[in-house]
């Protein structure tokens, strides 16, 4: 089976890499002459998506006009969260509710996804089917973060994650693959995935796969000078 669907996550302020992201919104800042946006969109047309909902807020309007200026091969929606970010669980779900009960993938634009990365994207897909998941993540190593400051999310053994203990060591590089069954009765308001992600964790049912590349991921405005610098 196969996953055709995927949401890009481009609502937030991006308060982290302020002043630069006052008059522009975070997914447009340009990394080799890329967008991050148009990186997250490139890696997923390569696998193969077909459907991608991006959920915009911050300066949406700017994000609106970059994608209307390219030609992607996939279609591509925009869904803009008017009043207020719904944070990432409500936006997803938000986002989510054209898909119905198909799975798609989640996309967080602040990392850098390289070619690299489409082994670990099938590997999620094979483990998400081959185990009828509800939730699988894809996470790495801290050790192999570029920011040395990044704290680990979660503990991963034989595929599954939880929080137990104070050192955790894997870090969510922000790739995820969800269905709706997971938001079982939510509203459409702001939450965090968190909140989704704890649920499955007590049921066990919070699965993750390693990735085995290194995590570039513009986590604030030094990391980002740091990585145009090395020329990523």
């Amino acid at each position: 089976m196969k996953i055709k669907k995927a949401i890009i996550l481009s609502a937030g302020f991006g308060e982290r890499l302020y002043p630069i992201t006052k008059n522009k919104p975070k997914p447009l800042l340009e990394i080799n002459k890329k967008t991050l946006l148009e990186n997250a969109i490139y890696i997923l047309e390569k696998f193969g998506i077909e459907e991608i909902v991006i959920n915009t807020h911050h300066l949406a309007n700017q994000i609106n006009s970059f994608i209307s200026s390219k030609k992607f091969g996939s279609k591509i929606f925009l869904i803009r969260e008017h009043n207020q970010i719904l944070n990432t669980g409500g936006g997803i779900l938000n986002a989510a509710q054209k898909f119905n009960n198909e799975p798609f993938f989640v996309l967080n634009p602040d990392t850098i996804w390289s070619d690299s990365y489409l082994y670990d994207f099938k590997e999620m897909e094979k483990k998400y089917f081959y185990n009828n998941c509800k939730s699988i993540l894809l996470v790495v190593n801290k050790k192999k973060s570029f920011d040395k400051n990044l704290s680990g999310d979660f503990n991963l053994k034989e595929n599954i994650l939880d929080r137990k203990s104070i050192e955790k060591k894997y870090i969510y590089t922000g790739s995820q693959i969800l269905n709706n069954s997971v938001f079982q009765s939510k509203e459409i308001k702001p939450f965090s995935i968190n909140l989704i992600w704890d649920f499955l964790i007590k049921k066990k049912e919070l699965f993750g796969i390693e990735s085995t590349q290194k995590l570039l991921h513009v986590t604030n405005l030094k990391i980002y000078k740091q990585l145009i610098n090395k020329n990523y």
